[in-house]
């Protein structure tokens, strides 16, 4: 049978299930990452576990998020995860070392493994020909424990690249092209895998950015082959051997094919405040521009930075311009350093933020108020800057650069002369901030601040539910609307009880109060209800207030995982037309029975609605207990 790369892979890790298009199929997890915003929740339920080590063949854990240290919060996880870390045999990462994902792709990544990330954008892998998923923390933290991971199995969905990029063309316009194509939920329980000739003249990063962006779609992950150019790549970071050729055979098949000509490709930009919101660079040209942010998992790869330092050689950002730089990894600040290119950007006004995630999640640099900022990063949610007022846009390195320096956007085809950057053939390999697990960590202490509290577990499932509407959103809400990021909430990672407090603080400030007073209740949400961050802080607090269940027409796939994880159960209208006979405020009993007749029963308005389930085998048993945390202590204890 001829295999496409995405089913080599799976086939070659599936301990259940059979490959058959949205069945259950439970995988074999050979590499974990978490960072520091989903991490310490994700290791105090891999505690509450009981497992002595981990089981992986490699778990990493990074700080790269909340590393702006204005109270003892942020200190404390670090010295709580890199505590963990030694006791159950990780490798951790330091701050300041750079992005996860980055950092996992120039120094970890192996073709044809699995990875499994507390990270939405963890995909990010698949550009060096991994299977990278990105979950909650509670799937990783099963994953560590030598759980298989749960999921849908996807269609495969060809992209076919033809043709080559034109100068001032990036492969963030490929990305964006395919979010104009097919929106933010388009790629629901798909993995896209990149086909064709175009492919061959994309670097490793080049595919990383289109493959990290791929969450944008909301594809359970994207994926290119592991051919020459991977090979070369692994090969300039010290790591030739790990290499292996993994690509589809003759008559593979996919579940539907699309064709991007790369040669007509032109510069593309996201306008506020979706990340599909895509149209071409020359359309709304001229637009003031007053900041400019380059980094983030997305670009901040050594090609990127050196395109950036080439064009602003000798010149000067506009007087009106905050151009902030954050390189993804320490590897790449030190080899910007080392040839110059560092001082080019510096020299023109660029000013240089730690190797992290920083603005990218609202952690600084906001912009002024109704600014408009232009930033090579991946999500542009309303809010998700730091300044709620602000229209973010998302552009490539190219289009970033031009508009530093003309002040408005602009098509970076006006800047003349493309300038040749090459791929290094070494990088610069110093891997001292990684510790490395060298002892049992049998005696090793725990280390826990005041502001790390044991995880809330949900009750068991009882029938019916009942309660009253506590919120009626729209379509599209994301993780950040339901549990916002930023300097000011994301320190309280740990402490669910306090960060409950701001549940849809956007939204409905009341929320939590409301849900206290009237003991839980519902969510009814609009489509593509819990999109973006995988941080399951967005399903957890909501369960800790009491939710019971969200009725929605659609969710995202990690949120819906989400949910069932720690036991909110999540239901769809069987005629999404009833979404508008439901209001807020109304009471609501919620028949679960076998799960094979679900009925919403609105006391209030005298009405009935049948709701659907888009629940596997796993799912129902989950619920039944609680939660994953629930199924899992009480299986370990049998």
């Amino acid at each position: 049978m001829a295999y496409n790369v995405s089913e080599k892979i799976i086939s070659s890790h599936l301990i259940e299930g059979e490959m058959q298009s949205q069945s259950l199929i439970g995988i074999r997890i050979d590499q974990t990452l978490t960072q520091d915003a989903t991490g310490t929740l994700a290791y105090l339920q891999f505690e509450a576990m009981g497992v002595p080590k981990v089981k992986t063949e490699l778990s990493v854990s990074y700080v790269d998020h909340n590393t702006l240290q204005t109270s003892f919060e942020n200190a404390d996880d670090h010295r709580y995860l890199q505590s963990v870390a030694k006791k159950y045999g990780l490798i951790f990462s330091r701050p300041g070392n750079g992005i996860c994902h980055q950092l996992h792709l120039e120094r970890f990544g192996i073709p044809g493994k699995t990875l499994l990330g507390s990270d939405s954008h963890t995909p990010t892998g698949g550009g060096i020909g991994m299977i990278s998923m990105g979950a909650g923390g509670l799937d990783v933290a099963l994953a560590m424990a030598g759980e298989p991971f749960y999921l849908k199995m996807p269609n495969i969905v060809e992209v076919c690249l033809d043709g080559k990029l034109s100068e001032w063309t990036s492969a963030k316009d490929v990305i964006l092209e395919l979010l104009r194509r097919l929106s933010v939920k388009g790629g629901v329980n798909k993995i896209f895998e990149f086909t064709g000739k175009g492919i061959e003249s994309l670097s490793v990063p080049e595919r990383a950015t289109i493959t990290n962006m791929g969450t944008e779609l909301g594809a359970t992950t994207s994926i290119f082959p592991s051919d020459k150019i991977t090979k070369k790549f692994m090969e300039s970071e010290g790591r030739g051997s790990q290499w292996q050729r993994i690509e589809a055979d003759k008559g593979a098949e996919y579940s539907e094919s699309i064709s991007i000509d790369l040669d007509k490709l032109e510069p593309m930009i996201a306008k506020p405040h979706m990340p599909d919101n895509v149209v071409k660079i020359s359309e709304i040209e001229g637009i003031n521009v007053s900041q400019v942010a380059i980094g983030s998992c997305t670009n901040s790869s050594y090609k990127d930075l050196a395109l950036v330092s080439e064009v602003l050689k000798e010149k000067t950002v506009h007087p009106n311009v905050s151009l902030v730089v954050s390189p993804g990894s320490k590897q790449v600040l030190s080899m910007i350093v080392e040839d110059g290119h560092l001082k080019n950007i510096v020299d023109a006004g660029g000013r240089i933020l730690e190797c992290t995630c920083g603005p990218c999640i609202g952690m600084g640099q906001a912009p002024t108020s109704e600014g408009t900022s232009l930033r090579t990063f991946n999500r542009n949610f309303k809010g998700r800057s730091g300044t709620k007022d602000a229209d973010i846009y998302l552009v490539s390195p190219e289009v970033a650069v031009a508009a530093a320096l003309y002040g408005v956007i602009t098509d970076p085809r006006k800047l003349g002369r493309y300038p040749k950057v090459e791929m290094p053939d070494k990088f610069e390999i110093n891997d001292n901030m990684f510790i490395f697990p060298t002892e049992s960590g049998k005696d090793v202490e725990i280390l826990r601040g005041p502001n790390i509290k044991p995880v809330p577990r949900n009750e068991s499932l009882k029938d019916p539910l009942r309660g009253s509407v506590l919120l009626k959103t729209g379509d599209n809400i994301t993780t950040d609307d339901i549990m916002p990021a930023g300097a000011k909430i994301l320190p309280l990672r740990s402490n669910i009880p306090k960060i409950s407090e701001y549940t849809f603080e956007r939204i409905d400030k009341d929320f939590p109060s409301r849900a206290k007073t009237k003991g839980g209740g519902f969510i009814i949400g609009g489509s593509n209800y819990g999109q973006g961050s995988s941080r399951e802080h967005a399903a957890i607090a909501p369960m800790f207030l009491g939710v019971k269940a969200v009725i929605a027409k659609s969710f995202a796939r990690i949120h819906h995982a989400n949910l069932i994880n720690f036991g909110i159960v999540p239901l769809t209208f069987s005629d999404e037309k009833d979404y508008d006979r439901i209001d807020f405020g109304d009471e609501l009993v919620i028949e679960i029975g076998d799960f094979s007749n679900i009925i919403c029963k609105n006391t209030t308005k005298k009405e009935s609605y049948k709701l659907n389930k888009n629940l596997l085998s796993r799912d129902l048993e989950l619920l039944k207990a609680g939660g994953a945390l629930n199924y899992v202590y009480n299986k370990m204890r049998r």
